[in-house]
């Protein structure tokens, strides 16, 4: 089995083209074989996207951890013209990425990462569908890093399905953020996660 985290430069391309819309905004999106969710738009991918719309948080700049061919971040720039990095560990993700960024036309920067490894700077939002099938290490090495990257008032916003943990995701994730489930919906959980203000007031 070919997983969309790791590097497989023998396996075929099969370019195929994805469509999708949000109210005005028309999108097309090239996808290939060793990449998540090639063949469809992800439900949980759109409905932490469309979330994140519905909140009205004003985002200037976005990081997208684990992008896939760029659904996510590439979205959220468009919609709420700000600026984004997406990362991810599987080069043809990447190439992806770049195109759906530059097909879309959408400003977006493309990196090579394997999760933080390259980034730098501080975001107002950080989103992430984790890679689950990457073990648990992974996704809460994603979840829990994601707080050295948020601006002070920053947000994390990520997607679980119940099935796939995340009501202990919920519980560890509670001792480091002011964490909220803004959404429940075909078993996908929505989260949003702030950093916890240390400042002593005393």
């Amino acid at each position: 089995m070919e997983h969309y985290f790791t590097n497989n430069t023998s396996l075929k391309s099969e370019l195929r083209w994805i469509p999708y819309q949000y109210q005005n905004y028309v999108f097309s999106f090239v996808s290939d074989n060793g990449v998540f969710s090639k063949n469809k738009i992800d439900y949980g991918s759109k409905l932490l996207v469309e979330t994140i719309l519905e909140s009205k948080e004003k985002i200037k700049n976005i990081l997208d951890v684990g992008c896939g061919y760029g659904f996510i971040g590439i979205v959220l720039a468009k919609v709420k013209e700000s600026q984004a990095l997406l990362v991810d560990v599987n080069k043809r993700a990447i190439h992806l990425a770049k195109k759906n960024g530059k097909n879309n036309k959408v400003d977006i920067q493309v990196l090579e990462s394997n999760c933080y490894e390259k980034v730098e700077g501080l975001f107002d939002i950080v989103v992430t569908n984790p890679p689950i099938h990457a073990g648990k290490e992974t996704v809460y090495s994603i979840l829990i890093n994601a707080q050295e990257y948020l601006k002070k008032d920053g947000t994390l916003w990520f997607v679980i399905r119940k099935d796939e943990g995340a009501k202990s995701i919920e519980k560890r994730l509670k001792e480091i953020y002011q964490l909220e489930i803004v959404k429940k919906d075909k078993g996908f959980y929505i989260f949003k996660a702030k950093k916890i203000d240390t400042t002593c007031n005393c």
